[in-house]
């Protein structure tokens, strides 16, 4: 009786690579491998103390988040139509709030006429509008119209919503309870670093609401 071929082995480890990642190879072969219990039994490796163990875990979640990225990427070609320059005062906008092209202009370290010219041309695309300043009328402002936080927020999205959906059909209330608890974790460790100044780079900032505001009711 012939012997049967071995089966093949997909990049996630399993036949044809379809299952989902458990975890990377590193965790696995660290879970299989003896572990000193701290005396004289034997073994010559000395136990892996805490910063060894966040680096293993921090190297295990950048496979994982790879791996996440591959399966949840947006396929549905370039994800806008906005250009570098345009992208830049939407973000800062969004971040900063209403600011008078004078100011966005040295918030964003460019000539004046530069950022009017691409204020104008999102104006025109209703993303952006002109409003006075509520405490100085003499003051213009500008801000972003809720077109334009929706298009900033599709263009800010990575990942496909409906493949996402798709795969969180499939777990269960707990399992998503548990993977949610997981990422606001590891986000509120992200925070802890930045304020204790080890990590100067900033978390992102949630979009403003697109409910007009009441002057904008009014008008």
């Amino acid at each position: 009786m012939a012997e049967r071929p071995p089966v093949r082995e997909g990049r996630s480890g399993t036949a044809g690579g379809s299952a989902p990642v458990r975890g990377s190879k590193r965790s696995r072969q660290a879970r299989s491998s003896p572990r000193s219990i701290g005396i004289d039994d034997g073994s010559v490796a000395p136990q892996a103390g805490p910063v060894q163990h966040a680096q293993d875990s921090a190297a295990d979640f950048q496979e994982l988040f790879h791996a996440i990225y591959l399966a949840f990427h947006r396929r549905d070609g370039k994800r806008s139509e906005l250009s570098g320059a345009s992208r830049a005062v939407l973000n800062h906008l969004a971040l900063s709030g209403p600011l008078t092209i004078g100011e966005a202009a040295r918030h964003l370290d460019r000539a004046q006429s530069v950022v009017s010219d691409i204020v104008s041309q999102l104006e025109r695309h209703g993303l952006l509008e002109r409003e006075r300043d509520p405490a100085d009328q003499r003051r213009t402002l500008v801000w972003l119209t809720p077109t334009g936080i929706s298009r900033l927020t599709t263009d800010r999205q990575v990942l496909s919503t409906d493949l996402l959906a798709r795969a969180m059909a499939t777990l269960s209330g707990t399992e998503r309870a548990a993977l949610f608890d997981g990422v606001r974790a590891l986000l509120d460790g992200a925070r802890r670093v930045r304020a204790d100044g080890s990590d100067p780079t900033a978390l992102p900032t949630p979009l403003p609401d697109p409910t007009p505001r009441p002057e904008q009711e009014s008008r």
